[in-house]
């Protein structure tokens, strides 16, 4: 799909190496479990079905998640109407608009290709917008639908969900009702490799995130020729995170890799290796140097 959105040759560099390196792993995983167990196999045509299932079903899983309900131009005009200007600034086509009934603010972008995306809002996030603001946040989550990267954010993190997976039927199935010695070495490779995978993918999905989220940032600053009104939201909403009760926050934290600002529950840190975004500094700084390139004042 071309769009106006400048291709990104890092981010499209970044997602073919990150969906080979987690295929070679996934086909690497399956041998050795293959190798290990003969219940192995089972196992893992039932996680690529479960894999299908959240691919084809992503938009509607997230949506349902996170309360979210897709909404017409009656009901909500002045979102739509965002929406409709940048598409039409973009040259791309309309995805669905949706809302989420909560005070978290926060966007997000679904879904498995751009004729089926969802870009979803949350009402606490349009109550502390103002209108550029919007339209900067709503800009960046339309970079998503237009690079396809939430389809393949998707697809690699599921490789991580299937090694947990593999390492909880393990251990329930093997090390504490087995007295066989060799089924109990066994069921420890098994644990011992998906760990490993685990870790690999983890890696690789959270390095992608934090990249996608800079080239969306970029994106929206060049679309919109306003990077300081994105850096505005983005130090409102991050600055207002920390007044949303703890349970939210933690109940939000699985889809925090698809948000447009991360979500940490408080009293919790996170290593800036396992962050699935860049500090907000990084994300700071970068905007004010596309400020500077397009000559904004203030």
């Amino acid at each position: 799909m071309k769009t106006r959105f400048k291709p990104d040759r890092g981010l499209t560099g970044r997602m073919v190496a990150t969906g080979f390196l987690l295929g070679l792993l996934y086909v690497v995983f399956v041998g050795v479990l293959i190798a290990l167990t003969k219940s192995a196999f089972v196992a893992v045509v039932i996680a690529a079905g479960l894999l299908f299932a959240q691919y084809w079903f992503s938009d509607r899983i997230a949506l349902y998640a996170m309360r979210g309900h897709v909404v017409t131009p009656e009901q909500a005009p002045e979102l739509h109407g965002v929406i409709d200007r940048l598409c039409a600034l973009a040259d791309m086509p309309k995805p669905a608009v949706a809302i989420a009934d909560s005070d978290m603010p926060n966007a997000f972008a679904t879904g498995r290709s751009p004729s089926k995306a969802v870009v979803c809002v949350t009402t606490g996030l349009l109550r502390r917008l103002e209108p550029d603001e919007l339209e900067g946040v709503l800009a960046h989550e339309l970079s998503h639908v237009a690079h396809r990267d939430v389809a393949v954010m998707t697809i690699a993190s599921f490789l991580g969900v299937l090694a947990g997976l593999m390492t909880r039927l393990a251990l329930w199935g093997g090390v504490g009702r087995s007295r066989d010695q060799n089924a109990a070495v066994v069921v420890m490779a098994v644990v011992l490799v998906s760990a490993v995978v685990y870790v690999l993918s983890f890696l690789l999905t959270r390095a992608l995130s934090r990249y996608r989220e800079l080239a969306a940032d970029r994106s929206s600053a060049e679309l919109t020729g306003r990077p300081s009104a994105l850096a505005s939201a983005l130090t409102k909403l991050s600055g207002d995170m920390s007044r949303i009760p703890t349970r939210d926050l933690r109940q939000a934290e699985a889809f925090n890799a698809f948000f447009l600002v991360p979500v940490r529950a408080k009293g919790t840190s996170i290593a800036s290796l396992f962050s699935t975004h860049p500090t907000l500094e990084r994300r700071l700084d970068q905007l004010a140097a596309i400020s500077r390139q397009l000559g904004e004042q203030g």
